[in-house]
């Protein structure tokens, strides 16, 4: 997954930004609202995680032109206002959750997972294809009485083929959704990932077949 972190303290941002890498998340970071925009305009995230006081603005400014402009991508507000009537108006603005400052990081990854599932209209972390199960909150493949683990950078590959099985999705797609502006990174990384799923699936009823001059798809075996 990737996603977009909206936050002018650096030191919170760079222990955030770590903590989600550490999960297998390709995270951007903006200080401003500005930069935010920015990035916004040539990348698409799958969450965002919005402060509120920036030096450029406000959160709920942003948060509300997002919503106007029709953009569905979740949004997670990280706010020092604990107040009932600052949380609600935050949601009425069109947040998909809060989290209150300070934090938890495992509270905040279980938010992110929520919020997240609640997006993909899951009711668990678990998805299935093809009598394969794949559980993101494990981080494990299950088939065929196998339990197979998977690293961080596999499994979020994995929930990318598992969010829509049969589709095609290029190579550049597929480094969009797992690495940040800031990791150089070629497509090559890809097939290596793909390569390692490939052998996790062995033994399983589907598999992720390439598709000539295209890309990759995860199809029945």
């Amino acid at each position: 997954m990737r996603f977009l972190l909206i936050e002018d303290n650096q030191k919170l941002s760079s222990a955030v930004a770590e903590r989600l890498h550490l999960d297998g998340h390709a995270v951007d970071c903006a200080d401003t609202l500005n930069a935010a925009s920015a990035c916004i305009a040539v990348a698409d995230y799958d969450l965002i995680l919005l402060d509120i006081m920036l030096p450029d603005g406000d959160g709920r400014d942003f948060l509300e032109q997002h919503r106007q402009a029709k953009n569905r991508t979740p949004i997670i507000v990280t706010t020092a206002r604990s107040a009932v009537s600052d949380r609600v108006g935050l949601l009425d603005l069109g947040a998909d959750d809060y989290i209150t400052k300070p934090f938890d990081f495992s509270e905040l990854e279980a938010r992110c997972r929520a919020v997240l599932r609640r997006q993909g209209g899951a009711a668990d972390n678990n998805k299935s294809f093809c009598g394969t199960v794949l559980d993101s909150a494990a981080a494990e493949l299950r088939f065929a009485d196998k339990q197979v683990s998977l690293r961080n950078r596999e499994l979020r590959l994995m929930e990318v083929f598992f969010a829509a099985p049969g589709q095609i999705f290029s190579k550049s797609h597929l480094l969009d959704r797992l690495f940040s502006f800031a990791e150089d990174v070629s497509e090559n990384a890809i097939e290596v990932y793909v390569g390692r799923l490939r052998k996790r699936l062995d033994g399983a009823d589907i598999t992720i077949e390439t598709v000539r001059g295209l890309g990759y798809r995860m199809v029945a075996a």
